[in-house]
């Protein structure tokens, strides 16, 4: 499996918030089959699809119905993934807690299997046609593109709320075939903190530090923050927009620490040892 994520742009502030209804439903279903699990016993996967149909022909919680019916029951697969994980530690006898399962407080996802969402030809689009009618979002991909697997290969779409906005993540079927073939060198790597790692020729590969670099730029984000604060006052809107910056900041010192991989350095062809 393949996941290729996109970053829904050019989309006005109510297309967004319809979005966020979106993940707020998925999460009302997800805590309501965790609540329907807690007070019955012996439920299973399939009550709490089945209660997912009961949830959307309830006059009480008509949003429900709003939410593409496969959507509802990927909310459903989480909670039981969760309950189910929780009776595994049970039956394994793992020290400390077993992970009994807990209601969404800020869930930031929704995800659609193989409905709810309509691309583009060119794979540049996406259009949300549920219930909410988020509309049409322009899909900015930074690594691979979309043009090169067909419908048939997205298995799931996730739509995932950050800080720095709202991004789109592809479930792609595909296998990776790679023929690796021998070269008959045998070669001894160290890795190290002032370079990234020694090979046995003597070759060294500089520490990219994308991590310290991302925190330094966050710290230096926060002094002026600091300063505009008001003890027991009504903050400015200057202290608000600054605010705003340090969520973004920290988004990319994630990205910076997951890029930061031995997969990603180059080197000399050889077998390693």
């Amino acid at each position: 499996m393949l996941v290729v994520e996109a970053k829904l742009k050019n989309g006005t502030p109510q297309q967004y918030h319809k979005l966020d209804e979106a993940i707020r439903t998925s999460q009302f279903v997800r805590n309501t089959c965790v609540r329907y699990w807690t007070d019955n016993k012996g439920i299973t996967r399939n009550d709490l699809q089945k209660l997912c149909s009961t949830l959307a022909k309830n006059k009480d919680t008509p949003w429900v119905t709003l939410l593409n019916s496969q959507a509802r029951q990927s909310a459903a697969d989480r909670a039981w993934q969760s309950i189910n994980r929780f009776y595994q530690n049970c039956r394994a006898k793992i020290s400390g807690k077993k992970g009994f399962p807990k209601f969404k407080k800020y869930s930031r996802s929704v995800e659609y299997k193989l409905t709810g969402y309509k691309l583009s030809d060119d794979r540049r689009k996406i259009k949300f046609t549920d219930g909410f009618k988020a509309g049409e979002f322009d899909l900015w991909c930074s690594q691979r593109t979309l043009v090169y697997y067909s419908e048939q290969q997205i298995r799931r779409v996730r739509v995932v709320r950050r800080c720095d906005g709202s991004y789109c993540q592809f479930l792609i079927d595909v296998e990776r075939q790679q023929n690796h073939e021998p070269t008959g060198q045998v070669t001894g790597i160290d890795l190290g903190l002032k370079e990234f790692y020694t090979d046995a020729q003597g070759n060294t590969v500089d520490n990219a530090r994308y991590l310290r670099k991302s925190e330094k730029r966050l710290k230096k984000a926060q002094r002026p923050l600091s300063k505009r604060f008001r003890k027991g006052k009504k903050q400015s809107n200057n202290y608000h927009k600054q605010r705003n910056c340090s969520p973004q900041q920290k988004s990319l010192i994630e990205k910076h620490y997951k890029q930061h991989q031995l997969s990603q350095q180059k080197y000399k062809p050889c077998d390693l040892a």
